[in-house]
């Protein structure tokens, strides 16, 4: 890649992220079609999916029998051009590359222990809809996790918690599942959108509004989704403890969820 690549200069450019389960892309046409949009929403024209699509499977072939769990990072910039911050005139081709890399999850017994989380001020812009590389907030914010001993962060925006440094944020009170609903302050998380589906297979009550910052102390269960691992327990929440392991409605989802990555799904 040019050093003059608009993507390393400018941060001018999006990416996507798909799942392999067993050497199989999950939800692939979802994670093409959120590229599309996050093209757009930065004026960068529309690419052929369906031969991002044909990459993909690609990647997968050569690297799925050797590594079943993987990710397959895709980064679309606006391409090389001297550095000017209006876009180049004419334009230029943009780059597109995409790479193949091992997941590694946890033992189930270790995951489901959960992670600790703490919240921070969402200082982002007001775009985060678009998958922008775009993410030293993110990054400025998953360190102050780490400095406070804790796994991530969750964004508060006046005085609501709304999504996590890359994931969506998802509560538990009295039976009721609760996150905050697609806005352009968070990502539609396309495993978001299929815990949402288990959930409503399983008759689990749905609230979509933003959780009250203050409420947090009073919520039974916490949990993050993301494509690295899906359902993704938590266990403390601001340094208060909310339990030793997932709790039941936590469970009930990430089993739902390795069940239905596990199934083979025809291309």
């Amino acid at each position: 890649m040019s050093f003059d690549d608009r993507g390393f200069l400018f941060g001018d450019a999006v990416y996507e992220v798909v799942r392999l389960y067993d050497g199989r892309p999950f939800r692939l046409d979802a994670h093409l079609a959120r590229l599309g949009r996050s093209l757009a929403g930065v004026w960068l024209p529309a690419l052929d999916l369906k031969q991002l699509a044909d990459v993909v499977y690609d990647l997968a072939g050569e690297e799925g029998a050797a590594v079943p769990d993987a990710l397959v990072y895709i980064q679309v910039s606006r391409g090389a051009a001297p550095r000017n911050h209006p876009f180049p005139d004419p334009p230029v081709s943009p780059t597109v590359l995409a790479w193949c890399r091992p997941y590694h999850a946890l033992p189930p017994d270790q995951f489901l222990a959960g992670i600790r989380v703490v919240t921070v001020p969402d200082d982002r812009w007001a775009k985060c809809w678009i998958k922008t590389v775009n993410l030293l907030p993110n990054v400025l914010a998953k360190e102050k996790a780490r400095r406070a001993e804790a796994d991530d962060a969750v964004f508060v925006r006046d005085g609501m918690a709304i999504e996590a440094t890359s994931a969506n944020f998802f509560v538990v009170r009295d039976g009721t599942l609760q996150t905050a609903p697609v806005t352009n302050y968070i990502l539609p998380g396309i495993s978001r959108q299929v815990v949402l589906e288990l959930a409503a297979a399983q008759d689990i009550p749905i609230r979509l509004e933003p959780v009250v910052v203050e409420d947090l102390a009073h919520v039974n269960e916490v949990f993050l989704t993301h494509t690295g691992c899906g359902v993704e327990p938590v266990t403390t929440v601001d340094h208060r403890r909310l339990g030793e392991t997932a709790g039941p409605i936590t469970r009930r989802l990430y089993d739902a969820f390795e069940a239905l990555v596990r199934v083979p799904v025809s291309r």
